[in-house]
């Protein structure tokens, strides 16, 4: 049962591991974003251009480093030869032929294409992952895990809404 007593326990002891760091995502979160904006990047627009440019909720995912619901993209389901380029500004990400399904509901590749794609280090929500970025705006497109398959080993899954997909001709 709650009441106010085990509510006041609870919220106190939450605030005592974050502040002890046991969940480094709620202290270093900050700290994480202060230095991606410290990156500079080739394409560098305000917060109103983005805005103008993406959907509310590209927009959500490119800058603010959001996540779409697992299986929400169509492009999860794209299996014709093509390339998926970044959403925020158009610079060609990943082939088709890298694409394999992961079964985790968003669109995977083993492999990005070459000068497309860097990694930054993310701890947020107590995790430590590797966030992937555009290389040329700094858009969020997702995260890389080493449970894919070969040759690389690598799963790059990113969110569909941070990607266009262009079929080949």
């Amino acid at each position: 049962m709650i009441n106010r007593r085990n509510f006041l326990l609870g919220s106190t002891a939450v605030s005592a591991i974050a502040v002890m760091g046991l969940f480094p995502g709620i202290i270093t979160r900050k700290a994480d974003a202060q230095a991606k904006k410290t990156e500079t990047f080739e394409i560098e627009l305000t917060d109103a251009q983005w805005h103008q440019r993406l959907s509310e909720a590209q927009y959500y995912v490119l800058r603010e480093a959001g996540t779409e619901r697992p299986y929400s993209s169509p492009l999860n389901n794209e299996h014709r030869e093509g390339q998926f380029a970044c959403a925020g500004c158009a610079l060609p990400l990943f082939s088709s032929a890298t694409k394999f399904d992961s079964h985790t509901g968003w669109p995977s590749f083993w492999k990005p294409l070459p000068d497309a794609a860097l990694t930054h280090r993310d701890t947020t929500l107590g995790m430590v992952r590797d966030e992937v970025h555009c290389r040329r705006c700094g858009g969020h497109l997702g995260h890389v895990f080493d449970d894919g398959p070969q040759p690389t080993g690598l799963r790059y899954c990113m969110n569909g809404l941070a990607m266009t997909f262009s079929p080949k001709v």
